[in-house]
């Protein structure tokens, strides 16, 4: 039966969880698109509610266009959407990524997706952080978010292996390949001093310019940590 009441539990859901507070409450999330539903079906996702509009390349339960798209947090007039639980892990190796304050959550899916493309073993979420299971976090991610291990941390202690803090002109150039765990800093501000002080070591990527962002600078880091030397 296909739904036709904007009054429906499951839109009703789906409107709520795009506020940080109720996917917290509920460990449930949104994603919104034939690809990601698609990319969750590959990695092994089910998802709790599949709903699709009529055409859609997916099964799910039909849905109104209109009332489909208006539940979307995209505005994108979405033709699928998926409910998922989220997912959790401890963090781990090798090239675990940790993020501290990264407050853009297009910042947070596109190192979700450098973070699968090189390999890492997970995504250590810091204070601060946008939520990787936000809307536009999950789009960012393009589907990577259903293949790369996500992880809480609260202190850089709870990272695994050696910890080098990427800061802007300090310490040492960053050379791979490594194993250890990458701490990337907010936006605009970076890492603080006290979180610099207690990681292992700290690097910096040599660029020419004034600065990289916090995704421009994890994608490169991951790329050193993971390439082959050569010879």
């Amino acid at each position: 039966m296909t739904i036709t009441s904007p009054h429906n539990p499951k839109l009703k859901e789906i409107r709520k969880l795009a506020a940080r507070r109720e996917r917290a409450r509920t460990g449930l999330f949104v994603a919104e698109g034939e690809d990601l539903v698609r990319a969750a079906a590959d990695a092994g996702w089910a998802p709790v509610h599949l709903l699709a509009a009529a055409g859609s390349l997916l099964d799910g339960e039909e849905v109104e266009p209109a009332l489909l798209a208006g539940a979307s947090a995209l505005g994108s007039g979405t033709r699928t959407i998926g409910v998922y639980e989220q997912r959790w892990a401890e963090p781990t190796g090798p090239r675990c990524v940790a993020l501290w304050g990264v407050r853009d959550p297009g910042n947070v899916g596109t190192v979700l997706r450098a973070a699968r493309s090189f390999g890492a073993g997970s995504v250590a979420i810091g204070p601060g952080c946008a939520d990787p299971y936000g809307p536009k976090a999950v789009r960012a991610s393009m589907g990577a978010l259903f293949g790369v291990p996500l992880a809480r941390v609260a202190a850089v202690e709870d990272l695994p292996g050696e910890t080098v803090a990427l800061v802007m002109r300090e310490g040492e150039e960053l050379r791979g390949p490594s194993d250890a765990t990458i701490v990337v800093g907010a936006e605009r501000t970076g890492l603080d001093a006290e979180t610099v002080a207690r990681c292992t070591r700290t690097a910096h990527i040599p660029i020419a310019g004034d600065s990289l962002n916090a995704a421009m600078a994890a994608t490169v880091a991951l790329y050193e940590f993971s390439r082959v030397p050569r010879g």
